[in-house]
């Protein structure tokens, strides 16, 4: 076998391949005694087939067959003879169609992993948040707590911000109902930005029973294109308005949160450790993240087109199942476009984070593994329970160990690189959703 690599770019490489005539006709001959043996033709009997007629009848398809067996098996040997690791399916390309006695030749073009030469992050600043729970949060958290339990009850009274109004609506542009403009018994609250903007505050200060003419801008960026940039009015009929009542801070609602016994008390110790797990875990999660990016900063790689094409898919996949979108969903409906960027730097992250375990010979630690376990285990009721679950399931346990080396991994680098801790509040960290 004669090979020879040609490289076509940065990543790409085309390998052509020669395979000894001999190679393949003594391939092609024992394949066709075999079908000799095996074939049934009209007018012989099953083994007595002629040499002549089996190759007559079946000779092109079995050297086809032969040709297409050596292509993926000459493919294998040539990149481990060649030390090239390739990243994607290749395409081949058989040469002249092949003849007995004549040598055969093919090429594969394929993309190969890029070889990484890991630098130190020691003049890289990675940002370390730090923050802690004050009295303030707790309050603030609980508070948040109530209104999840909260109900509401009609108020005669006028609208304020935080009240929920109960309306009927339908809406005009330029004295014409537009579709998908009219709601009948909606309840909204105000100060939410459920609805464009503008339109809930025009009816704070209004009553149950009052009719009241709203005027509002969509944005020009608004999704119905049809809409967007326009001047509207909406007709409303405000129903009722309702106030939010918070229950109180009672058994009632202790055990909603799972505190069976020890009154208030036990129940603001509960959230506090609730709030300490969650701040823990949003420390180490930016933390990660702002190593991982440094990572990334000092090390620029080029990764091939087939990595990111596969986890586009990937995400995609995940997406799919996120917006419950079923199994028989086509994912090559979703945009590509909406996920090559988040792609790409999940798979330059991913090639150096396994260069940064190969080149520091890391395995996930049983002590890290432990900690990790009985960490999560601490939100159930039985935390034993979940530990041996976890470590009497195969899958779970690895996911667990993953886990743990990745947590390994921003370890060593972060003791590489120069550290500066930035104060945070609790709700930057832990609840930035609301922020």
């Amino acid at each position: 076998m004669q090979v020879s690599v040609e490289t076509t770019s940065t990543l790409e490489r085309r390998v052509t391949i020669q395979v000894p005539a001999e190679k393949i006709d003594t391939a092609v001959e024992a394949r066709l005694k075999d079908t000799a043996r095996k074939a049934k033709v009209d007018g012989y009997r099953p083994g007595k087939v002629p040499m002549s007629v089996v190759k007559r009848r079946f000779g092109e398809g079995v050297r086809q067959d032969v040709l297409s067996e050596v292509m993926r098996n000459h493919f294998v040997e040539a990149v481990t003879q060649e030390k090239l690791n390739p990243a994607g399916t290749p395409e081949i390309e058989p040469g002249t169609v092949n003849e007995a006695g004549q040598p055969f030749e093919f090429t594969a073009t394929f993309e190969v992993y890029p070889e990484i030469e890991l630098k130190s992050l020691e003049t890289e600043t990675v940002e370390r948040p730090v923050a802690a729970i004050n009295d303030a949060d707790l309050e603030e958290l609980i508070a948040d707590l109530r209104k999840q339990r909260a109900e509401w009850a009609a108020a005669e009274k006028a609208a304020e911000t935080g009240d929920q109004v109960n309306i009927d609506f339908e809406g005009f542009i330029d004295g014409e109902a537009f579709d998908g403009g009219k709601g009948e018994g909606y309840d909204l609250v105000l100060g939410s930005s459920s609805f464009i903007p503008g339109f809930e505050d025009q009816l704070v200060g209004t009553k149950a029973g009052e009719a009241k003419d709203i005027e509002v801008n969509f944005p020009d960026d608004y999704q119905a294109a049809n809409l967007a940039g326009k001047a509207a009015i909406f007709k409303c009929t405000v129903n009722t308005v309702n106030t939010q009542q918070l229950p109180e801070l009672n058994d009632e609602l202790f055990s909603q949160f799972g505190v069976k016994e020890g009154g208030e008390d036990a129940f603001r110790t509960e959230v506090r450790k609730n709030m300490t797990a969650q701040l823990k875990q949003a420390i180490r999660s930016a933390t990660k993240q702002a190593v991982f990016e440094a990572l990334m900063k000092a090390n620029p790689i080029e990764v091939p087109s087939a990595l990111i094409t596969s986890e586009v898919d990937n995400l995609r996949r995940q997406a799919a199942q996120q917006y419950n979108l079923g199994e028989g969903f086509d994912i090559n409906q979703i945009p590509a476009d909406l996920f090559k960027d988040q792609a790409k730097n999940n798979v330059v992250l991913g090639l150096l984070v396994g260069e940064v375990i190969k080149h520091n010979e890391l395995k996930a630690d049983q002590t890290v593994v432990d900690d990790l376990l009985n960490e999560m285990a601490q939100s159930y009721q039985e935390p034993q329970k979940v530990v041996d679950y976890y470590k009497t399931n195969p899958e779970m346990l690895r996911q667990v160990e993953g886990a743990a080396l990745e947590q390994q991994v921003v370890d060593k680098l972060l003791a590489e690189a120069k550290v500066t801790d930035v104060s945070k509040t609790f709700k930057e960290l832990a609840m930035p959703a609301q922020q």
